[in-house]
């Protein structure tokens, strides 16, 4: 159905459920290692596949950070809390159990606010409240490859492999409240939400929260229910998508699909499903199983967890500021516009502008850099614009080097090409390179006097009032300086010649 038709008929409701794999050095009950991208089945042991008689221990570092993540979201901390298995038969899970936590969360009764920003469709930016119902410490699954056929799922598959690094490694997974009230703009909360939470994670650096790895990852439930009713319809959940984009499709589509459906008056099956990015479409999984089905009961071989109120205010004291804060006083300081900084929350980048600047660059230089050229070759090579080799040292020095009049704009971006190629610092780059601009106003004159010569149409046209047709003989002599030369002296020279003012 149409999207603006739906609206006036149906109230959309979402609820999400975002799973965080914590960056703990080791696995939530045993010494494993946690590294991404580990030989498959290397970083295992008795306990995380479920081996007979091996017994868990629970990772005090994981409790801690459910702790701080649980007092970021505003939620009150359990006084005593406990483990729970619940059960299921997949390959991904050798124990065939997952410990989790079910009715006695860590973590619980929460709210975080959201900025929603403003859209393409003219509508205004917002803050929107999102409560929290839960977050509870539990063990992510291993992972199964299914291979051949053409979706990468298991049907049609010619034989599938299961790598057990992953299973085993903490989680803390964080369910929202049904969310309601947001009609037309659900799925763009829905993607700030997520949003929000992952700048949250980095603040409070207990995961890398990067969803292309899946160390994020978030399950998107949607129901509708007619315009003016208060029962809840039926949902159903898009599992592991894996991108804010995505979250924000696929919340959209699902709501489409849901008013379809129950346009030719069917019923919505409460199921799982798949999203597809490259269709931008969800497809059926499994019937979605409720609480009963997975028969919890509490963990036998873990004690209960009991974080004492001296240590809950302990981990309180070391909550990092707000980042929806923090950005808005940044923004201030740099004196930013609201595109600007957008620009620089998509790249990634107000930690490293932070500390360019404080390393001594202007904030327009810093922000230029790194939302620019390195934004660029961070994207083309497929990696965040902070794993370059680059660091705000570096931008610093390079700005400088520009500032001083020592290298233009298209040396500096040789120069960074050298610092990431692992060539040294900008300095040392430069040096080696032979990168400086002729300081000789002689040469540039004679080079100017040739372009001029060469150029008499040109240099006709600009004496007759056409003054941006100077952009033309500036290029020209760039090009004899050998990309040597400063480009607003080449222009004030050029005029001088021709005698027109600038």
């Amino acid at each position: 159905m149409p999207y603006e038709e739906l609206l006036t008929r149906y109230e959309p409701v979402v609820g999400l459920e975002v799973h965080v794999e914590l960056s703990t050095a080791t696995k939530m009950f045993c010494g494993c290692a946690t590294g991404f991208g580990a030989e498959p089945n290397t970083q295992t042991c008795p306990v995380c596949l479920g081996m007979p008689g091996a017994l868990p221990v629970v990772n005090a570092t994981a409790v801690e950070s459910a702790v701080r993540i649980g007092l970021a979201l505003n939620c009150r901390i359990a006084e005593w809390c406990r483990f729970a298995r619940k059960n299921y038969f997949y390959p991904d899970m050798p124990k065939n159990f997952q410990t989790s936590q079910y009715d006695e969360p860590i973590a619980f009764d929460g709210w975080v606010d959201v900025e929603v920003p403003a859209n393409e469709a003219g509508g205004e930016a917002f803050t929107f409240r999102v409560e929290i119902e839960r977050a509870h410490m539990e063990e992510d699954t291993g992972k199964s490859t299914h291979v051949g056929g053409s979706t990468g799922r298991i049907h049609g598959a010619d034989y599938s492999v299961v790598d057990y690094n992953r299973a085993g490694i903490p989680l803390i997974e964080i369910v929202t409240r049904p969310i309601t009230g947001a009609g037309a703009r659900a799925p763009e909360v829905a993607r700030a939400y997520v949003s929000t939470l992952r700048d949250l994670m980095r603040a409070l650096d207990v995961s890398d929260v990067k969803m292309e790895q899946g160390s994020m990852r978030c399950d998107a439930n949607v129901s509708l229910m007619p315009t003016g009713s208060t029962t809840l319809g039926t949902r159903t959940e898009t599992k592991n998508v894996n991108s804010l984009r995505s979250v924000e499709r696929a919340v959209r589509y699902e709501m489409t699909r849901h008013a379809a459906v129950l346009d030719a008056g069917e019923a919505i099956l409460q199921e799982t499903r798949h999203w597809h990015e490259d269709t931008g479409i969800t497809t059926s999984g499994r019937p979605k199983s409720d609480a009963d089905d997975y028969r919890y009961f509490p963990e036998p071989d873990l004690v209960p967890v009991a974080p004492s109120r001296e240590d809950v205010e302990r981990l309180r004291a070391t909550l990092p500021e707000n980042p929806a804060e923090r950005r808005r006083r940044l923004q201030d300081a740099w004196g930013f516009t609201d595109l600007e900084m957008r620009d620089v929350v998509n790249a990634g980048a107000v930690e490293v502008i932070e500390e360019t600047v404080a390393a001594g660059a202007s904030p327009p230089a810093a922000r230029k850099w790194w939302t620019g050229v390195l934004a660029r070759r961070a994207n083309t090579d497929g990696v965040a614009v902070t794993d370059l080799g680059v660091t705000p040292a570096h931008v610093a020095e390079l700005d400088g080097l520009v500032t001083s009049g020592r290298l233009n704009d298209s040396m500096a971006r040789q120069v960074l090409d050298g610092v990431v190629a692992g060539e040294g610092t900008p300095a040392q780059v430069a040096d080696a390179r032979g990168l400086e601009l002729v300081q000789d106003d002689g040469a540039l004159q004679a080079a100017v006097d040739k372009v001029v010569a060469a150029n008499p149409d040109v240099a006709e046209k600009i004496r007759g009032g056409k003054v941006q047709a100077v952009g033309a003989l500036i290029g020209q002599v760039m090009k004899e300086m050998r990309g040597q030369a400063d480009a607003a002296k080449a222009r004030e020279l050029i005029l001088t010649t021709l005698g027109v003012e600038g």
